[in-house]
């Protein structure tokens, strides 16, 4: 296999070093770990499509890897697999200012791409706060702080070039803001953790970027009146741009992690975007009198944007945090999400379930959007207890008629609350999968079980 890719696609494209075959063998919230037979450097989609026919041909599984950011063991070979490496497919190809568009290779970071529109004054809005690969973000259908303003992949992506099992190279959709035209294939793929297609190009939505910016700390006694008081924003109809909820566990081992000296109180992270000071100024001040009427102890502003950076790193670096706080465990990443008014009630229940089982942890996420984390540092006698944990509570999301998962995806870990979370429904998708993959290379034994 390995000297047919090397005759195939040439030598500097092909490794099966041993520290590119770890690296490609596993993410970054799985357990197990399993090396594949080589890894692929594509650079054109000419490079997946001869891939994708050698594997058909000799019966190997095709994986495709960004930037191994994911959380869920999506990454994880099963069988015989090539790992498909998209990150030497990062080049920026067009940007349209005026159509607050851009067409992106699949290799391109968000971070990238942010600093290629500085120019022009526009961003593209999705933040999972690590720097993945648009293609990853989109294969995953990545969101992040931003969602509950700006949307997630689904949203900012209007059309994308995917190479089929058969080394097809197709489009699907158009950039355009809508259209009613076919069927929507485009967004099937999205979120299709490389099941259904390699994702290779991206037609993405830009934003401008906001005039005026006001980010608040809000701190709280209790993690219940900090998820009550996202709601109650959340419910009086203001534009907030980002919303993010931290227990004090977080907040404890970001303060040691970071040197920071936050109050270690359950806190939310409040951000507003608007066009003119009025409007901004008029926002936040409803919104603190909102906060402080259910249940605040304290504000604190980012007056500057060096402080709001310094802000959304704290949150960005809450899960390094806890490795750090508790090397050598671990870590149990569950990711659930809820309609609103039962988002308060879940996260209550996370905390007390997570004490009652005596585990070590912390609690945070997008709530403005009814999806938060939970993060367990387990040692190795723990992490069965930690994974009854993590069933409980997504059993729980989905009598409330929650999901699983709100964006970190299926994978491996969480295809066993497939058949509770869709009934008849994963017929239908198992029928999908059959369609566009007969043979079953496209990292088979992921999102649907057996």
């Amino acid at each position: 296999m390995v000297s047919r890719l090397i005759e195939l696609l040439g030598k500097d494209k092909v490794s099966t070093s041993a520290s590119d075959l770890e690296a490609h063998g596993r993410d970054e919230g799985y357990p197990q770990t399993a090396k594949p037979v080589a890894v692929v450097y594509a650079e054109s989609p000419e490079d997946v499509s001869k891939v994708l026919e050698l594997a058909a041909e000799t019966d190997h599984a095709v994986i495709p890897f960004g930037a191994g950011t994911s959380l869920e063991g999506s990454l994880l070979p099963l069988k015989p697999t090539i790992s498909l490496d998209l990150t030497r497919m990062n080049r920026i190809l067009e940007v349209h200012p005026e159509d607050f568009l851009a067409v992106v290779e699949a290799g391109v970071t968000r971070k990238q791409l942010n600093e290629r529109l500085r120019r022009e004054g526009l961003f593209f809005p999705v933040d999972p706060g690590a720097d993945a690969t648009l293609g990853g973000m989109a294969a995953t259908n990545a969101s992040g702080t931003t969602t509950v303003r700006y949307g997630g992949m689904h949203a900012n992506v209007l059309a994308l070039e995917a190479v089929m099992a058969n080394g097809e190279l197709v489009r699907f959709g158009r950039p355009v803001r809508k259209t009613s035209s076919g069927y929507d294939i485009k967004d099937l793929l999205i979120g299709s953790e490389g099941t259904l297609g390699v994702i290779t190009k991206l037609w993405v939505k830009l934003h401008p970027l906001p005039a005026e910016v006001h980010t608040v700390r809000v701190y709280f006694e209790s993690i219940a009146d900090a998820a009550q008081g996202a709601y109650a924003l959340m419910a009086a109809g203001l534009p907030v741009a980002r919303l993010e909820l931290v227990d004090e566990q977080a907040v404890a081992a970001v303060n040691r992690h970071l040197g920071r000296d936050y109050p270690e109180k359950p806190l939310l992270l409040v951000e507003f975007h608007s066009s003119t000071p009025e409007a901004v100024q008029a926002e936040s001040a409803f919104a603190e009198e909102l906060l402080r009427d259910a249940g605040a102890v304290g504000m604190d502003t980012a007056k500057t944007a060096e402080e709001r950076t310094a802000q959304w790193e704290a949150r960005h670096e809450a899960y390094w945090a806890l490795v750090h706080m508790y090397p050598g465990r671990e870590y149990l990443l569950t990711d659930t999400a809820v309609p609103l008014s039962k988002m308060p009630g879940l996260v209550k229940y996370a905390q007390d379930l997570m004490q009652e089982m005596q585990l070590t942890g912390n609690i945070l996420g997008h709530v403005g959007d009814g999806n938060f984390h939970t993060i367990i540092a387990a040692t190795a006698e723990e992490y069965p207890k930690a994974e009854e944990f993590s069933k409980r509570l997504v059993s729980r999301a989905l009598e409330l008629g929650g999901t699983a998962t709100g964006e970190h995806g299926i994978g491996l870990r969480k295809m066993k609350f497939m058949e509770a979370e869709h009934g008849p429904a994963l017929a239908w998708m198992k029928r999908i999968k059959q369609t566009f993959d007969p043979q079953g290379i496209l990292n088979p034994g992921k999102i649907l079980p057996e």
